[in-house]
């Protein structure tokens, strides 16, 4: 059973859903084909959908990894974003309307550097959330799933099934919570003293 990255606490097993292609689900990716591009490829962000634009001689397997390299890209960018606590505050406000109907409405949302065990928690008595800011510079869709996590726990304290219905609401919760397993993981590993010059 996998471990929550967020609170350490179990979570049932979920099926995790396949590279999306095509389609309008949040969190797709379409692979639009042109037959005027010859050697560009660009990416951009439709709503929760992604576009990545490449030329229509390309194979498969070119498409697998342009897309995986422009989703990297994409990341990249908007991890430079640095949010204050007032864009943090907004940006709880629509995932709770967008995810949560609008029921989690948090008194406060804030960043805080006491936070080096967790990622984020929240005061439902009081409706206070924080982030850890070992947040910052992480993509979008990781930030989205801590606040939502956190948003969830105003309605549900503990980590019951009635939880994590809430979450999978959300498209990029497993993908947010590997990400998340993948940086703990990284952390733990033994650092290789730097390579010497000679």
């Amino acid at each position: 059973m996998p471990v929550d990255p967020l609170h350490s606490a179990a979570r049932p097993p979920r099926s995790a859903p396949g590279p999306l292609t095509g389609g309008a689900e949040p969190g797709a990716v379409e692979v639009r084909r042109s037959a005027r591009r010859r050697r560009t490829v660009s990416a951009y962000r439709e709503g929760d959908r992604t576009v990545v634009l490449i030329p229509a001689r390309m194979s498969e397997a070119e498409e697998q990894r342009w897309v995986t390299t422009m989703l990297d890209k994409l990341a990249a960018q908007e991890s430079k974003r640095m949010l204050g606590d007032a864009e943090l505050a907004e940006r709880a406000a629509r995932l709770s309307g967008q995810y949560l109907g609008g029921r989690a409405r948090p008194a406060t949302v804030r960043w805080v550097t006491n936070q080096n065990t967790r990622w984020g928690s929240c005061t439902p008595a009081e409706g206070s959330i924080r982030l850890s800011h070992r947040l910052q510079g992480m993509p979008e869709y990781v930030l989205d799933y801590v606040l939502l996590h956190e948003l969830a726990h105003l309605l549900v304290p503990g980590h019951g099934p009635g939880f994590w219905r809430l979450l999978d609401a959300y498209p990029r919760t497993e993908r947010a919570r590997g990400y998340l397993e993948g940086v703990v993981a990284a952390d733990r590993l033994p650092h290789l003293p730097a390579a010497r010059s000679e």
